[in-house]
Parts: C-alpha cells; sequence; structure tokens
C-alpha cells in the first residue's frame, strides 16, 4: 500500500541537509548522538500540543499527547521521554505470565563558489548523509550532491543548481511505501545502525496518523514500537501504558464495538461452541473450563441450546472461568459478575447452573484449582489464550506444553482452541516485525471497511484493544514479550505431543460459522484445511479454530 506524497517528510530531510552546510558539528551531535547521550529532544520542538492541568480528561492521539505530560503522570523512566512529542497510549491489559508463514503474501562543505573544504570529522558526516540518500532512495539514485561532487572531483557549482539536485532528492523522497519505509526502519534497528534508524522515525513521523487510512493508523503503533525498541525501554514503556487505562465501562464500550464490527471474536465463539454442543448433545452432567472467560458471553447462546436439546436440558451445567486481575479491569469486578449473569440465564432456562472462579493467570492453573468431579463429560476451551503461556523459548518451565499436559491428564471428551494464524513467537525481531506489519494491515483493512475514516469509537477502540499488543510484540523480548503468536501446523503438534488426537470436523459446526459471516464484509474468507477452520481477510489466514481429544 502506497502512502501518499507528504512535503512534510520531504522538509524533514531538507532540514537536516540545511544544517550539515551551516553548522556540521553542531548538527551531528544534536541529531547523531542523540541516543547515545539518551537525550530528550527539545521540549520547544514538541509541534502544536498543550499541556495542560487536565490533559487527563481530554482525548489525546499519537500526535497530540506530549510526552512529558504523559511520563508525569506515569512516573515512567526518564530513558521513555527521549522517544519523541508522540506518546504511548493507553490500551487494555491482557492475561499475561512472567513453522513458517507463506502467504500469498560526512564533509563541511564550503559555499560552492569557494569549493570544500574536508576534515575527516566533515567526511565522516558526509558519509552519513549519503547513507541517508542510499536508505530512502536505493544505490542507483542519479540524483547529484553538489557538495559530493565537490569532495570527489573538485568541481565547483552554483548554489542554485547544488538547490535544484537537492531539491529533486526531496521530490523523490514521498514515493516510498510507508510500508517500505517502515520495513527498512526496522532493518536499521536490526542492524544496529541508529543513525539511519532516528531518520526514517522522523520521516515515519510525518507518514504515519491514528486518524488515517489502515496502513497510516497500524505505522502509528508500529513506529510508537520502534521507538521503544530503539531506546530499550520496551518494558518500562509497556508497563507504563496500564497506568492511563479508560475506566471499566470505556473500556467494555471499546471492546464491544470491535466485537460488533469484525468477526474474530464470533468467530471463536462460535466455533467452539459448535464443537462443545455436539460432544455434549447427550451428556446428562456437563463441566467447561474457560481459560480466558472474559464477559462469559460465548455462553449465552449455547446455554439457550442446551435448553432446547431434543432430549431434555442437561442435570447441571458446571463452568469453571480462568481468568486474571486484568480482565476484572475490563468487567469492573470479579469473575462473581460472570457466575452471577450465567446463573441467573441458566436459572430462566431450567437449567441448574453452577461456576466456579478459578482467578489466576493460566499458567499459574493446577490440578486442584479446577475443581474437576467424577462423572462429569469435560470441555476444555482455550479462545485465544494460549499464546499468552511462555513456551520452552522464554522459560525451561515451559508452562504452554505444561498446561496442555495438565489438561489432557483430565480426560476431557472434548477440548477447543481457536488462536491467531501468525507466526511471532520465536521470530527474531526483523521477521517477527514483518510478520506483525502483515497480519495487522490485513486486521486494521477488515476493521476499516466498518466503520467510518473519522469514527472516534473506533479509533479509540483499536488504541485500547489493539495497539498494546502490536508495540508489545515490536518493543519487548524474553518474559515482558507476552504476544507470542504460532501457526496451526505448530499448534498440531504441540497437541500430539501432548497426547492428543484432532476432533472431527461437522458440517454444523462450519455451517454455523458460515451463517456468521452473512453479516460481514463479503472479503471475509472460511476455509477448511488440516481438521481446522481458518478465518480469513482476502488472502490473509487471520484465524484457525480446532477440536481435540
Amino acid at each position: 500500500m502506497q502512502a501518499a506524497p507528504n512535503r512534510q517528510s520531504s522538509s524533514v530531510i531538507h532540514e537536516m541537509y540545511h544544517q550539515s552546510v551551516q553548522g556540521m558539528d553542531s548538527f551531528y551531535l544534536s541529531h547523531f548522538h542523540v541516543l547515545e547521550n539518551n537525550a530528550s529532544p527539545d521540549a520547544s520542538s514538541q509541534g502544536n500540543s498543550v499541556i495542560s492541568s487536565s490533559y487527563k480528561d481530554q482525548f489525546f492521539t499519537l500526535e497530540s499527547f506530549p510526552a512529558t505530560a504523559y511520563l508525569s503522570a506515569c512516573n515512567s523512566p526518564s530513558a521513555v521521554s527521549v522517544l519523541s512529542s508522540r506518546s504511548p497510549f493507553s490500551p487494555q491489559g491482557s492475561q499475561t505470565c512472567s513453522s513458517d508463514q507463506h502467504h500469498s503474501f560526512d564533509n563541511t562543505c564550503g559555499s560552492p563558489q569557494s569549493g570544500c573544504s574536508v576534515t575527516d570529522d566533515d567526511y565522516e558526516l558526509k558519509h552519513k548523509l549519503k547513507e541517508l540518500e542510499i536508505s530512502l532512495l536505493g544505490p542507483e539514485t542519479d540524483i547529484v550532491d553538489s557538495c559530493y561532487c565537490s569532495f570527489r572531483g573538485g568541481e565547483n557549482r552554483d548554489a542554485s543548481m547544488a538547490r535544484w539536485n537537492w531539491n529533486q532528492m526531496i521530490e523523490t523522497i514521498p514515493k516510498l511505501s510507508l510500508r517500505d519505509t517502515l520495513i527498512r526502519c526496522a532493518q536499521a534497528i536490526h542492524e544496529a545502525d541508529l543513525n539511519a534508524a532516528t531518520s526514517f522515525m522522523d520521516v515515519l513521523g510525518q507518514m504515519v496518523s491514528v486518524s488515517g487510512d489502515p496502513a497510516q493508523r497500524l505505522g502509528a503503533y508500529l513506529l510508537e514500537g520502534l521507538r521503544a525498541r530503539l531506546e530499550r525501554s520496551g518494558s518500562a514503556i509497556y508497563k507504563a501504558l496500564k497506568c492511563e487505562e479508560p475506566s471499566s465501562s470505556e473500556l467494555m464500550s471499546y471492546m464491544s464495538i470491535l466485537f460488533q464490527i469484525c468477526p474474530y471474536f464470533k468467530f471463536a465463539y462460535t466455533s467452539a461452541n459448535a464443537f462443545i454442543w455436539e460432544a455434549m448433545v447427550n451428556e446428562p452432567v456437563i463441566h467447561i473450563i474457560d481459560f480466558q472467560i472474559a464477559q462469559g458471553s460465548q455462553y449465552i447462546p449455547l446455554i439457550e441450546d442446551l435448553a432446547n436439546r431434543p432430549g431434555g436440558p442437561p442435570v447441571l451445567l458446571h463452568i469453571t472461568g480462568v481468568d486474571d486481575s486484568q480482565s476484572a479491569h475490563a468487567r469492573g469486578g470479579g469473575l462473581q459478575i460472570v457466575g452471577q449473569k450465567l446463573a441467573q440465564l441458566a436459572q430462566s432456562k431450567g437449567i441448574p447452573f453452577q461456576f466456579h472462579a478459578a482467578a489466576m493467570s493460566g499458567c499459574k492453573v493446577e490440578r486442584s484449582d479446577l475443581r474437576i468431579r467424577p462423572g462429569e463429560a469435560l470441555a476444555v476451551n482455550f479462545p485465544y489464550a494460549l499464546h499468552h503461556m511462555p513456551d520452552e523459548s522464554v522459560s525451561t518451565q515451559n508452562h504452554r506444553d505444561r498446561l496442555l499436559r495438565l489438561v489432557k491428564s483430565l480426560s476431557p471428551k472434548i477440548v477447543t482452541i481457536v488462536e491467531q494464524e501468525s507466526n511471532t513467537n520465536t521470530s527474531p525481531f526483523f521477521l517477527r516485525f514483518i510478520e506483525t506489519l502483515d497480519y495487522y494491515t490485513a486486521m486494521f483493512e477488515s476493521i476499516d471497511v466498518a466503520r467510518s475514516r473519522d469514527d472516534k469509537q473506533r479509533i479509540r477502540a483499536e488504541q485500547h484493544c489493539v495497539a498494546r499488543d502490536i508495540v508489545n510484540m515490536v518493543a519487548c523480548e524474553g518474559f515482558e514479550r507476552v504476544e507470542r503468536h504460532e501457526l496451526h501446523g505448530k499448534w498440531m503438534m504441540r497437541m500430539k505431543m501432548a497426547g492428543f488426537t484432532q476432533y472431527p470436523m461437522s458440517s454444523s459446526v462450519t455451517g454455523a460459522v458460515k451463517n456468521l459471516l452473512r453479516d460481514y464484509n463479503e472479503n471475509y474468507r472460511l476455509l477448511e484445511a488440516e481438521g481446522a477452520l481458518n478465518l480469513g481477510w482476502k488472502n490473509r489466514a487471520m484465524a484457525t479454530s480446532s477440536a481435540w481429544r
């Protein structure tokens, strides 16, 4: 996707060149050594942002929220202040625990009249400027740099010719796509080329916007992650993001928007319920363990269906909800809220009901926390939950496989898994960045078709419910990186190693999901492959649902 030409991005590079001609030493120290000095930019250069005592009550975007105001509110480390005048956002929390994807996708110049007086320091700076030109335009650029020619060949050029050549370069820079600029910036960080990285970030800052098109919105959040990673403050920023969380009612509203305008959550709930219904259709006593129960909304239609079973409702429905304190914030309270809501519904449908709350992270769950009883038909549900469990690449405890072995020891009748179809778990940074860029480009496009470009509710929903995951994948490593997705092929290997066999797909499961997708954009795709259901946007697989026993 091509970004629209932006004269502001050109002005950034023009200013860099202008300063290099007039004062090379001061420019070199203030722009290229800023990271080594760990110094924040001049506070006077923060654009038109205005810090007021009531900023917490205002709606800020990445463009408008002053970094100093955010840092003051969060009490985060001073290193964060170097990022820019654009601040981190305040997204929702998510449950945390401390196979390849195939896509069908230098010199101080005198005046032109007097020639160049060259020193070693001048040459180094001139070299850096030339590197920037090559990074932006490629090695084959035919733009002539008059200072560079004077240095190499001793030729003199007049000032008008020098300005014309530079202006020609400026006209070419905006032709770089936003995607390519993001990738080159990430590559520069991967290769520890801090000078190039900071220069690309200057350009990117003028290309992205949380209220722009899908590429610009995603670019804003990827850029924030790149800044955090470059400053090696990813974990500090990731933690700081929690301190400006919206209220429970606001967050619930944002989550509800995403739930309605795109089918990713409903795909998980609908497919898992269809599997569970088939496995439990004749069972008198049913126990469902959900490892990320959230609001419990998934079980409202299932309870209604069980009440209308041909053989009558179950004698007892027992649900165990696993969730941590961060999800409690989104609910506005503990798991008892979920239990009360489901109990009232079950009672109205004539189904005896029990609810057990396991308020803990999934990686801390032991058998004794689940209250398994003899005679129960057990179903276990993992809706977008397992990728939060650290695996062998993070810890020798390998909670991801440990939890699967624990579940297998319970002898469940069915286990349902829904996960994002993305490969970000063990991929090195640069490959992970490209994968994140590809995956969330499709997601932001799919969200974009459901709401108008200037819809503030959609903007806030993306900031509070999606952006935080993006920053985590780009900026953090080790235990701090909790978003660790794997492809379906890898989940298949893990399930088989834990002793599971795949539950057969049926027409009732695919039919339920097809009925769901009728209410959404025609670019959503449903594909059955390897015994699982894949939900895609255009040609990109987005989520996979499978069942095991």
